[in-house]
């Protein structure tokens, strides 16, 4: 079959678009509900079930594995046939891979609404779930490394290095992490005790971050970006240079989340350091989005993705400062343990992550569905109310953060706590995490709205231009 009549698998890829909204959609409202229990405790309803302790791993892990890895599996199964120019190495692997990952994420939902977790951060689901998410991440790299192995393109852009930074990488923080001794079906107790428990689970920890909400995003970037402006990437060779640089520091940063714990200061020192080096590279790509985009600034006023794109850009390289000046001891004495840290890591995953998702989104769905978005101006009301609800919850929780930490050091004229009341702490932060509630909500609206919209540009899609889009002269 020549490439101009290749037919690429475009039935999975909307799958994972739909698996994202749904579990995307889930993860947020959750988030909103346990933002408002944190203000109204009543809103627990003294249930189990609805308690802000089983709620929160549930918005989490709906989240980062639900809504995030739903975005990456679409946009690796659309954008690498296309950059190598062959369908996908096995159509059935991918509708297996598809299938188990969803029952997955019903799993995790029973689950952690049951009370079964290894209490361990993004890593909380008991062993057979751990099992389940090992077969179908085989299946996926067989699928991955099979496509390029019979690729009609040898030459491999800078995305499908970074996906693959992914798929390598993340096995290996998972199966070491979750190495655990079951005693019963839901219950096991990890292999790890102690201070190296800790060192291992934020070894994966951070790395999940990387792993999982950066490197393959950066992918996406890189794709989707120069593709909707239709103009190349700035600079091939920055790419890789961040590319290369990036993943090779990025993996040492783990133990800066153990600051001033029995972790050995020279471990926590290596953490910092290469926290605070891992700058270069991440603006690096920054600058490299930023420079892509001046080749089409006349578009920012116009098209929504565009506008999607830039701000996604910016936090990516927001965060990625903010994140390193964090990990400084003198820094970190004030934000640790606060909501300092809930406002940085929201500005990556709301601003980097959720708004890099949504750019994708916009760019995929009118494509896969044929035809054209249903309403640019539902598009650019969903970017604003986003930027605004993001604004609010990220600035609200800098200004709590920085309070609960001045707080929790002041000393009275006799040297003893000034707030030795816990209630008293809790009291003056209410204001600020009610506003983070109510940021955190106009994020869920225009969530909402971008549904809607992709309903109605699905429904009065053009199966025939779906077709033609989904061949070897299109791509």
């Amino acid at each position: 079959m020549s490439d101009r009549t290749t037919q690429y698998n475009d039935v999975v890829v909307k799958g994972f678009i739909i698996s994202a909204i749904v579990w995307g959609a889930a993860a947020m409202l959750v988030g909103v509900v346990i933002a408002f229990q944190l203000v109204y405790p009543a809103l627990n309803f003294d249930l189990p079930y609805t308690s802000f302790g089983r709620l929160r791993p549930l918005h989490t892990n709906a989240a980062i594995f639900g809504f995030s890895l739903s975005i990456v599996f679409a946009a690796v199964y659309h954008s690498l046939q296309r950059l190598l120019r062959v369908r996908i190495f096995s159509d059935k692997l991918a509708m297996v891979h598809l299938v188990l990952y969803n029952l997955t994420i019903v799993g995790a939902a029973v689950t952690l609404l049951l009370g079964y977790s290894q209490s361990k951060e993004y890593a909380e689901l008991e062993w057979p779930l751990d099992l389940l998410i090992a077969v179908w991440w085989v299946i996926f790299m067989v699928n991955f490394f099979g496509t390029i192995a019979v690729r009609k393109e040898k030459q491999m852009y800078v995305a499908i290095w970074f996906y693959m930074a992914s798929v390598i990488t993340i096995p290996i923080l998972f199966i070491v992490n979750n190495l655990a001794i079951p005693v019963e079906l839901w219950k096991s107790y990890s292999v790890f005790a102690g201070v190296f428990d800790a060192n291992v689970q934020w070894w994966y920890g951070h790395n999940a971050v990387a792993f999982v909400l950066t490197t393959p995003f950066l992918g996406i970037m890189y794709y989707y970006f120069p593709k909707h402006i239709n103009q190349p990437i700035y600079s091939h060779r920055l790419s890789i240079v961040h590319f290369w640089s990036l993943i090779f520091i990025y993996i040492w940063a783990g133990p800066h989340h153990l600051l001033y714990s029995p972790l050995p200061d020279w471990a926590q020192s290596l953490g910092t350091a290469f926290s605070i080096m891992l700058i270069l590279p991440s603006w690096g790509g920054m600058l490299n989005g930023f420079l892509t985009l001046t080749q089409a600034k006349e578009k920012i006023q116009t098209d929504a993705t565009v506008k999607f794109f830039l701000v996604a850009i910016t936090f990516y390289g927001m965060s990625t400062f903010e994140g390193p000046m964090m990990s400084i001891k003198t820094i970190n004495s004030l934000s640790h343990f606060n909501d300092w840290t809930i406002g940085h890591v929201h500005s990556g995953t709301l601003g980097w992550v959720g708004f890099m998702s949504f750019a994708m989104l916009y760019y995929l769905v009118p494509r896969v569905y044929g035809g054209k978005l249903y309403s640019e101006k539902l598009a650019n009301t969903h970017f604003w109310l986003g930027t605004l609800g993001i604004l609010i919850y990220v600035i609200s929780m800098w200004i709590s953060g920085i309070t609960e930490g001045a707080m929790w050091r002041a000393i009275n004229d006799n040297g003893f706590l000034e707030y030795p009341n816990w209630i008293t702490v809790t009291e003056v932060l209410s204001p600020f995490r009610l506003m983070r509630a109510i940021g955190g909500t106009l994020y869920l609206i225009g969530l909402f709205i971008m549904i809607y919209n992709f309903y109605m540009t699905a429904r009065n899609g053009d199966p025939n231009q779906a077709a033609a889009d989904n061949t070897g002269a299109a791509a």
